[in-house]
Parts: structure tokens; C-alpha cells; sequence
């Protein structure tokens, strides 16, 4: 594993007027690594994806992709820095196939026009977006499902299609959204086993509710309270930490409690 950070973030800062959303928020993400946002809701996670997705302008903060310095990314270069996300809601198009929708995530956040540009390959060159489309759905465990429209998929169907069209672009930091929202505990299980995989191919940043479900899979999780981190490092560790605690059970330490999974973000 290599030692330079896929994302490094320090001295993030976002301001809305009055409202201070994020507060001098640091982050350093290793590739192949799966890394948990948590914390109560209206911490700042989300905001933190907005932030490195290009959907809102930081008021000041420094950001590395790979080692290096950059700029914060406009939502349309995401695919240039080597970065993919999901969002809460899984958006596929309903007229398009499952290989067809997959496809498309090769340059969906270039806002390109998907039809037109399709219609305008070569037979070589969608021949070749074919096959990382159906790459990406084998890493996802949907393979089966290619020829599929998206109103004969279920939900968890739709999570894996949606990771799929996310993965296609060839990610070195892949952003997740709340995947877990919406499953039941054995979906939740299965998919807490594809990202075990898929963090093989990327680095993994996971916004999410259920806590448990973080526990299993991140190798690093940071705490956020009120736009602030509280704590970080690995689960066991963060779990005990008493600003932690305070921040979601209302209580502290000395409760003697130590099981934060029993709690939600």
C-alpha cells in the first residue's frame, strides 16, 4: 500500500452567511481504505462530500489528491482527479438497460449527453465502454442483472447498479452516500461484504447512519459534531472516546456504556 494519501483535507472551512457548517475539518484517506464520516445529523458529513464532489466552494481549506496540491474540483472534473460518488438517492434512468445506465457513469460528472455522445462512438470505442461497464458490474456482484431494465431490479439491486455506474469512471477515491439507507440487516451484511472487495480497487469514503455497519467495514472513522472533528482513528478507539459518547448518547464516559453501535447518526 502505497504511503501517499488518495485524499488529503486540511483546514476545511465552509461558511453559509452566518453559519459556520464545517470548522477547520482535516482528513487524510489511504488507498485502499475504507473511511467512515459519522456523527449526529447536521455534523457536517454530507457537506464534507459536497466540498470534494465540487458542489459547493469551500470558504478556505487545502486539499491533495495523490500527493499532490490542487485546487477543489468543479463537479465536472471529477472523473479527471480520479473521483466518483454516489448520492442518497440511487437516480438511474428508467429508459436506459442496466448496462446502458452503467455506461453512462463513465463521464456522468462531465455532463455530457449520454444518447448523443453514445450514438457518436465507434464501434471500437463502445465496444471498450461495454466491457468496463460489465467489469464494473462483476465488481459489483451484478453482472446478472446487465440486461436488465431498472423497474425489474429491487432495491438492493438498484444500491449494487448504482456502485456499478459509479466504478466504471475507474475511481481512485469512490464517495458513498448513506448505501447502507433503506436495506434490511442481511442486505446490509452482503453489502458490507462488497465494499471488503471493492477496497481493493479503491479507496472508500462512506457517509452513513448505521453505525454498526461502519464498525464492520472502516479501517479509519472520523466523529463530526457540530462541523468540527471530535475524534478519529479506528472504530474500538473512536467508540470509547468520551466527546464522542457526549456527542451522541448525551451522556459521558463515566456511564460506563461503550457500545456506540447501540446508537444512529
Amino acid at each position: 500500500m502505497s504511503d501517499v494519501a488518495s485524499i488529503s483535507i486540511s483546514h476545511l472551512t465552509v461558511k453559509f452567511g452566518g453559519l459556520t457548517a464545517l470548522d477547520d475539518v482535516f482528513l487524510s484517506i489511504a488507498p485502499n481504505t475504507i473511511v467512515g464520516l459519522i456523527g449526529p445529523n447536521g455534523a457536517g458529513k454530507t457537506t464534507i462530500f459536497n466540498a470534494i464532489s465540487g458542489l459547493l466552494t469551500p470558504t478556505s481549506g487545502e486539499i491533495s489528491i495523490a500527493g499532490k496540491e490542487s485546487k477543489w474540483p468543479a463537479s465536472h472534473e471529477l472523473v479527471d482527479f480520479g473521483i466518483s460518488r454516489t448520492l442518497q438517492g440511487v437516480g438511474l434512468f428508467s429508459g436506459l438497460t442496466v448496462l446502458e445506465n452503467v455506461m453512462m457513469g463513465a463521464d456522468i460528472n462531465r455532463g455530457s449527453n449520454f444518447a448523443k455522445d453514445l450514438l457518436g462512438l465507434s464501434g471500437r470505442a463502445e465496444a471498450k465502454l461495454k466491457r468496463k461497464a460489465l467489469d464494473a458490474l462483476a465488481w459489483a456482484g451484478a453482472l446478472d442483472m446487465a440486461d436488465k431494465m431498472p423497474s425489474k431490479l429491487t432495491y438492493p439491486e438498484t444500491k449494487r447498479v448504482s456502485i456499478a455506474r459509479a466504478l466504471v469512471s475507474e475511481p481512485k477515491v469512490l464517495l458513498l452516500d448513506e448505501p447502507a439507507a433503506g436495506l434490511g440487516q442481511d442486505d446490509i451484511d452482503k453489502f458490507a461484504a462488497l465494499l471488503k472487495q471493492l477496497k481493493k480497487r479503491c479507496a472508500i469514503i462512506i457517509v452513513e447512519h448505521h453505525v454498526d455497519f461502519i464498525g464492520e467495514i472502516s479501517d479509519q472513522v472520523y466523529v463530526l459534531n457540530f462541523g468540527k472533528v471530535i475524534a478519529s482513528g479506528t472504530f474500538d478507539r473512536v467508540k470509547r472516546d468520551p466527546a464522542v459518547l457526549a456527542a451522541y448518547l448525551g451522556t459521558s464516559h463515566q456511564t460506563g456504556t461503550d457500545q456506540l453501535g447501540a446508537s444512529h447518526a
